[in-house]
């Protein structure tokens, strides 16, 4: 990156990545305040709660599932394509969301957004590793690492902001324009005067578009069907209702929306957008592009994989975290998952052109920094689920906000440490400085697992939250180089992608396991309690009686931030092992 014209195009892309990185990640959490209205926009009551949790499991089955197919078409389509195209996505997924009018086309638009936020990741990532050599990629590593942590404090405050003016359909309207605005400046990237294709292109047989060259035709249709979309699903009262504009809402045939004029015109104009961009010189999707790359990337294997990872996040991510450790569907969905998986290794194994190149993950560096991710991610979310659930059972107990409010000095240490992380890379090699990090988490869980019912009542306590989150901020890019430096440029897109898979299903499968551990230990402890009659002298329960519930409570989260502490440690002790670089 010694031209100057490309340094300056290449960082300006990478500050708009994690931009969006950043924008995917709030929306992560931005229906932690907003469900409720969502969910009486489509017909639930605030009791139904577990029906809206394909709100959320949706978001994240679009986030990872097929996360390791997008970062193989970044290796082989180009990191830039990739970006764009996320970006269009999170905004056609949050178009979608806004204009909801029933669970199932709520479920598909926070999907959609998912499939877009969550493919921002590995082109990004993939694209430091192309532009910077090995020992300058730590710092662009940590503030991409930061700017996503970032996300998970502004989610919350973002929704909370955009709801105090407007109502949750508004959300995603800004998240549609966000997106379209970041898209269309790094479309100005690759299309102005700068030469950023030899950082962000694969080698393709269509020309590189170029001003001047941008598919109007394509661009104007495109535009249309996504507002014949929109007023397909709100059917504005306005149109709907007018003696001669209603018509093209009365259903051709049966009840269905999609039936009516109006939806049938959407049918065709995406049939023409589509000709359009097959036939025309310079389109906006390079459709003739597509078969060679569908025969690259393995979607047989990617499809297998989709279904194992999608079964392990809906049985997973549907449960309740207070009360049960997998959904009820879990036994039938992890045994199809675990089908799916054995299809995928004998796939990965035949195939002449594998989703993952058999030579991608060689290094022990590399299949180690996976390893260690899955770990940071199975002790990470007993920070972000029962930090706030030990607060409401003590201190907070009437106060959800002031709950969540003692996770956010966990919260906003962890971008600090990120960028930490990756200056310290400069100096530290990865494997000590991942080592010291998850100590540092570690120690921050064990000490939390002698937390009393006083104790965040204590100053002091903010200490071990910002040292927690400092410790698994500071790992984020230590790891992340790690693997970049030991994986050839072709494959750091699918390498990248399964970084962050093994991160997310460790989350996963690691709060499933930490409640059980905890609720095991809570009837363990509430087994012994007498009855409210033995203990109060009355049939109606009494202090003394809560109290000893309280005890039980506490029990088990101390088992779970045990449990976390020994997560974190073995985490420590993995990266000093594996990620250490050869002997020279």
């Amino acid at each position: 990156m010694s031209d100057p014209t490309v340094r300056v195009a290449t960082r300006g892309l990478l500050t708009l990545a994690a931009v969006a990185i950043g924008f995917a990640a709030a929306d992560t959490y931005v229906v932690v305040l907003a469900l409720p209205d969502m969910m009486s926009a489509v017909g639930l009551d605030i009791d139904e709660l577990q029906r809206a949790a394909p709100v959320v499991s949706g978001f994240l089955l679009g986030y990872v599932a097929v996360l390791p197919l997008i970062g193989r078409i970044a290796d082989v389509r180009g990191r830039l394509p990739v970006l764009t195209g996320c970006l269009v996505v999170f905004a056609i997924g949050s178009v979608v969301t806004a204009a909801a009018y029933d669970l199932e086309s709520m479920v598909a638009g926070r999907f959609v957004q998912g499939l877009g936020g969550g493919g921002l990741i590995p082109p990004t990532l993939a694209l430091v590793a192309d532009a910077w050599p090995p020992e300058r990629r730590g710092l662009p590593l940590g503030i991409v690492g930061a700017v996503q942590e970032l996300g998970s404090v502004m989610g919350p405050l973002y929704g909370a902001v955009v709801l105090a003016v407007g109502d949750w359909r508004d959300i995603f309207w800004l998240n549609a324009a966000v997106g379209a605005l970041i898209g269309a400046a790094i479309l100005s990237l690759r299309t102005g005067d700068a030469p950023t294709e030899s950082l962000t292109e694969a080698p393709t047989e269509s020309p590189p578009v170029r001003a001047g060259h941008r598919d109007w035709i394509g661009l104007v249709l495109a535009l249309a069907a996504l507002v014949v979309l929109v007023v397909v699903m709100l059917e504005p009262a306005s149109l709907a209702r007018g003696i001669t504009s209603g018509l093209a809402f009365i259903p051709v045939v049966g009840e269905s929306r999609w039936l009516t004029p109006l939806a049938l015109a959407l049918y065709a104009i995406v049939v023409v957008f589509v000709l359009r961009q097959v036939t025309a010189r310079r389109p906006l999707l390079v459709v003739r592009a597509w078969p060679s790359v569908a025969r690259e990337v393995d979607l047989l294997g990617a499809a297998l994989m989709a279904v194992a990872l999608g079964t392990v996040i809906v049985s997973f991510a549907s449960a309740d975290p207070e009360q049960q450790a997998i959904s009820e569907d879990a036994p039938v969905l992890l045994a199809i998952g675990g089908v799916a998986l054995v299809a995928f290794v004998v796939r990965q194994r035949t195939a002449r052109q594998p989703l993952i190149p058999r030579a991608a993950l060689t290094a022990r560096q590399a299949w180690g920094a996976v390893a260690v991710s899955f770990l940071i991610g199975a002790s990470l979310i007993a920070a972000l689920v029962d930090i706030p659930l030990f607060a409401r059972l003590t201190v907070y107990r009437d106060s959800q906000l002031d709950a969540a409010l003692v996770l956010v000095r966990f919260l906003v240490a962890l971008p600090v440490g990120a960028v930490l992380g990756g200056f310290l890379l400069r100096r530290v090699s990865p494997a000590p400085l991942t080592a010291v990090a998850m100590l540092m988490s570690a120690g921050a869980f064990w000490h939390m697992s002698t937390w009393d019912a006083t104790s965040l009542e204590s100053p002091i306590e903010t200490l071990s939250l910002v040292v927690g989150g400092l410790g698994f901020g500071l790992a984020i890019a230590p790891v992340n180089a790690a693997l970049l430096d030991h994986t050839r440029d072709a494959v750091h897109g699918i390498a990248s992608a399964l970084l962050v898979v093994a991160r997310m299903v460790g989350m996963l499968i690691g709060i499933s396991a930490l409640t059980t551990l905890g609720l095991r230990s809570f009837y363990a402890e509430a087994g012994g309690i007498d009855s409210p009659a033995d203990v109060c002298g009355a049939t109606t329960r009494c202090q003394a009686y809560d109290d000893l519930l309280l005890d039980a409570g506490i029990a088990q989260l101390h088992t779970v931030f045990a449990a976390a502490a020994v997560l974190a440690l073995a985490a420590a002790v993995l990266a000093l092992v594996v990620l250490r670089r050869p002997a020279r």
